[in-house]
């Protein structure tokens, strides 16, 4: 992908997801059932966003983990609840005859693949026997909206309906106005699937570093434009080289992961060992992690007492970046994977 390419991404993002646009839309669907609003996930799946990186032969574009960087980062700049990065993940390992409905966007089916807190393990204990699915899966995102899930199972992928026989669903509501779902599955009827999740949930590792960059740049610029124009002492605060020295900083922190991420994308498309795009990756996702907490926590100090308040939108960035940090792995788990992907 040329940097032409990547622009024309980010700027077709803009017609949904307006990087200064007001943040209404993002308030308003806050806490409800479903957490983003079908109409424009519809939309989303109509420009194709879902299948941005997917094979051609699964019904996708083909345009590599870049594009999909790009785009990422747009949708976070904006705040876009939609479940744009779990529905990429699930497509990868759907056949076709699911695949047409999902990528259309009028059948969402949603991946069920973390079993415990904070694990970088690829080692499943839910069971899928004779067509029936045993065991429990947790943090799947907007699973209230989902009309099916894909399973990760010690004997494969495995498509369970959400409504099925079986299947009982609970729900813990984010920081960011999302959820989460918990999923028990007890001897739930099940499709078991050829597939496999390995390579797509590493990129969904790296679009959710991406959409980090977008919260964490965002924030930025509007805690720059906020200093820019609130005077203290007849001047704006932002004259004042404390806070300019802070701002820096920041910038600093933002600009490496930016390098980060756009290092690791490339390493991930160029189709390097897997040693050395798993390595970029977890790169990417700790310096993400780390920054996006580190440059929305400023944030918040640097507007003062208002930053504190739920009707600040600098608020809310920071709500997104505490409910991303973690998802497909924390800084600290990524930075252990580094270093041990490091030695080989």
């Amino acid at each position: 992908m040329t940097e032409s390419d990547l622009r024309l991404i980010r700027e077709s993002a803009g017609g949904i997801a307006p990087r200064t646009g007001d943040l209404k839309r993002i308030r308003a669907l806050r806490f409800t059932t479903h957490g983003f609003d079908p109409a424009i996930w519809r939309q989303i799946c109509d420009l194709g966003w879902p299948g941005l990186a997917l094979s051609e032969a699964q019904g996708g574009s083909a345009l590599g983990m870049a594009a999909f960087c790009a785009l990422a980062e747009e949708l976070g700049a904006a705040l876009v609840p939609e479940p744009l990065i779990s529905a990429a993940l699930a497509a990868s390992g759907l056949p076709e005859t699911h695949n047409a409905a999902h990528l259309a966007g009028t059948n969402l089916i949603l991946p069920a693949w973390q079993e415990q807190p904070d694990s970088l393990a690829r080692t499943w204990h839910c069971q899928c026997r004779d067509g029936r699915l045993n065991g429990r899966k947790c943090f799947v995102v907007q699973a209230a909206a989902a009309s099916s899930f894909i399973v990760t199972t010690a004997q494969g992928l495995a498509l369970v309906p959400a409504a099925g026989e079986g299947v009982q669903l609970s729900v813990e509501k984010t920081q960011d106005g999302g959820h989460f779902g918990t999923l028990d599955f007890t001897d739930a009827p099940a499709e078991p699937l050829s597939a496999d999740h390995g390579l797509a949930i590493e990129e969904a590792t790296l679009a959710t570093a991406a959409t980090l960059l977008g919260v964490a740049d965002r924030a930025f610029a509007i805690t720059l434009d906020y200093l820019k124009s609130r005077s203290q002492f007849g001047k704006p605060i932002g004259s004042f080289q404390a806070l300019q020295h802070r701002m820096a900083d920041l910038k600093i922190q933002l600009e490496l992961t930016r390098a980060s991420i756009a290092a690791a994308a490339h390493s991930y498309d160029q189709g390097g060992t897997e040693a050395l795009r798993l390595a970029a990756i977890s790169r990417a996702k700790a310096r993400a992690s780390d920054s996006a907490l580190l440059i929305t926590r400023q944030a918040i100090q640097l507007h003062g007492g208002i930053g504190y308040t739920d009707e600040a939108d600098i608020g809310l960035y920071l709500r997104k970046a505490m409910v991303l940090a973690n998802l497909y792995g924390s800084a600290a788990s990524h930075r252990a994977r580094f270093a041990a992907l490091s030695k080989i």
